[in-house]
């Protein structure tokens, strides 16, 4: 193996030489330096160029025979990230700070300003390759649908690469004035505050990142509400500083990240994926048109289907308590059917046998606290269809039918009267 390295050196050295000597015999003598740098320089080129070909050829053919996602997922994303190509640069620059000393032997300036180029490239394409390998893990994430990984490698890598730029950079200084990296770290710690301050963003974004992808609580496409900025809509983006949301009226809504820590925030994809989604409404009703009432009332609202048989269980208990109290004869002597406890009664039934209700579900009618603007009865269930137009057209037919049929149980609903 050593023999094959010094052979190797004798060659370029040797080409070296004959390009050397063919400029100085064919060149004025104005000329002659500048023109034996260029054209070495271009002999380097030339090889570093070839051997960046060979192995990139050799490796992208090597990944070719696995490029199928479902068998092989890693060397997909590899592939696709370029790190394949990085690879390639890498070992091209390596061959080109071996060959270096052979070819500039005679030329010391010029070896030590080149030196310092390759270290720079090959600084520049490891921070390269850094990257691509951030871009590969999320690719082998986007091939097994793992969204919850997806957000977390967005966070980090984005983290990596803000951070990767300074670190780069200032290993980038020591290599092209060839100092030391423990003298501009040294350093650091005086402008630490002002780092943080800078990053301050960056790091909310980076913890909220593994926050929301260690609680898998959010990912990229879920439905969701954010009721302090008054936004519903489709998550977008997750990245490091903002997050984007397309509203349902195709506006793109931009929020920091971090808010998805601090700020609360209504996950409706859950509600979305079971294509069931709430219904919880009230009908406000006058108070004043509450009554108990009479047989004539009852006899009347018996021919309502939905709460006949009720009605008629309920006129026989009322009627069997009566015999043993005293004034029965009184109205409001012992208990008494009144209207709105009828249509109560009657909506609980009426959204019962809705089938576009889900019936696996909560399916309540309820009173709420007394209000001015009067008794708020709330219907509470959830329909069997979250898309929205549909949801709507359900929820509307609910309460078309609820607020007219009211009035035959002689209920006054809330409304505000305008005077002309």
């Amino acid at each position: 193996m050593k023999e094959e390295i010094q052979d190797t050196k004798d060659f370029l050295q040797n080409i070296s030489d004959h390009i050397h000597y063919f400029v100085k015999d064919n060149v004025h003598s104005d000329f002659v330096l500048p023109v034996q740098i260029f054209l070495k320089f271009l002999f380097l080129a030339v090889l570093v160029l070839l051997v960046d070909l060979v192995v990139k050829f050799l490796i992208n053919s090597f990944f070719k025979l696995f490029l199928d996602k479902e068998k092989y997922p890693a060397l997909k994303s590899i592939y696709q990230s370029k790190i394949t190509n990085s690879f390639a640069h890498l070992m091209a620059l390596y061959f080109a700070n071996y060959a270096l000393i052979s070819i500039f032997w005679r030329h010391r300036k010029s070896y030590a300003l080149l030196e310092r180029i390759v270290d720079l490239a090959i600084v520049l394409v490891v921070a390269g390759m850094l990257y691509r390998s951030l871009t590969a893990f999320r690719n082998y994430f986007v091939i097994k649908q793992d969204y919850y990984r997806i957000m977390a490698i967005n966070a980090i890598s984005e983290t990596v690469k803000i951070m990767g730029i300074f670190v780069f950079s200032v290993v980038g200084i020591c290599v092209i004035f060839g100092i030391k990296g423990t003298t501009i770290l040294g350093s650091l710690g005086a402008i630490t505050a002002v780092l943080v301050l800078v990053f301050r963003d960056t790091i909310l974004g980076f913890v909220t990142g593994i926050h929301v992808a260690t609680s898998k609580n959010l990912k990229v496409g879920d439905w969701v509400s954010i009721p302090k900025y008054s936004i519903e809509g489709n998550i977008s983006d997750i990245s490091l500083l903002t997050t984007k949301i397309i509203n349902f009226d195709k506006t793109i809504s931009t929020i920091p990240t971090y808010d998805l820590l601090t700020t609360e925030i209504k996950n409706l994809q859950v509600m979305s994926e079971s294509n069931t989604r709430r219904i919880k409404k009230s009908i406000y009703f006058n108070i004043n048109s509450f009554k108990f009432l009479n047989d004539e009332d009852i006899e009347r609202l018996k021919e309502i289907n939905l709460i006949s048989d009720y009605l008629e269980e309920k006129s026989i208990e009322i009627k069997k308590e009566k015999e043993s109290i005293d004034h029965k004869d009184k109205t409001i002597n012992g208990r008494q059917l009144t209207n709105i406890g009828v249509f109560r009664h009657y909506a609980q039934r009426y959204i019962e046998n809705d089938p576009d209700i889900d019936k696996k579900g909560v399916v309540m009618v309820r009173q709420l606290d007394i209000t001015p603007q009067g008794l708020p009865l709330e219907i509470y269930c959830f329909a069997n269809d979250s898309q929205w137009e549909h949801f709507e057209v359900i929820q509307a037919d609910i309460f078309d039918h609820l607020l007219v049929a009211s009035k035959e149980f002689d209920l006054q609903v809330m409304q505000v009267s305008v005077k002309v």
